[in-house]
């Protein structure tokens, strides 16, 4: 069942490297159903609001017609940052799993653990679902990314 989620999480995430966004890529379930799918737009939307998880979140809870989303689970390509673990755990999602560890911002272990700041609520948190296709999205992404400044850099050496 994990698997089958991800993998939707992981079809969102082509979606944001497709349009240049990091790829990260979100579902909300809620009994075995996705009730919503996103993916990062900060660089479409210029606001840095618009990862993956706060994108889901808030169509799962208009969808729900509510803010709490007690029966629900998050899948999502990348470890959460602190800003969307605040998100998740504000809207009492029930369990997190998550694909690729984030060294420089994952908030539910790999940074730091949200889980151990006495909140009101905890999230069951399950990493490495999917692990090595999660992170082998974003390193491909970022290679690429490099590339293709490094190929810039030179454009513009050349016209100088």
């Amino acid at each position: 069942m994990e698997e089958r989620f991800m993998k939707a999480a992981l079809s969102q995430a082509k979606l944001a490297a497709k349009k240049g966004e990091v790829p990260v890529g979100a579902v909300i379930v809620r009994d075995g159903e996705i009730i919503a799918r996103a993916y990062n737009t900060r660089e479409t939307d210029k606001n840095a609001l618009c990862h993956a998880e706060i994108k889901a979140i808030r169509k799962a809870c208009k969808k729900l017609g509510g803010w709490r989303l007690t029966r629900c689970e998050l899948y999502v390509t990348l470890e959460p940052c602190p800003m969307c673990a605040g998100a998740i755990v504000n809207s009492r999602i029930v369990s997190v799993y998550y694909g690729a560890s984030d060294k420089k911002a994952g908030a539910f272990g790999t940074l730091f653990d949200m889980n151990t700041m006495g909140l009101n609520h905890k999230p069951e948190i399950i990493g490495g679902v999917m692990e090595k296709e999660c992170a082998g999205l974003l390193l491909d992404f970022f290679s690429e990314l490099r590339k293709r400044k490094k190929a810039e850099k030179i454009a513009q050496k050349a016209e100088s």
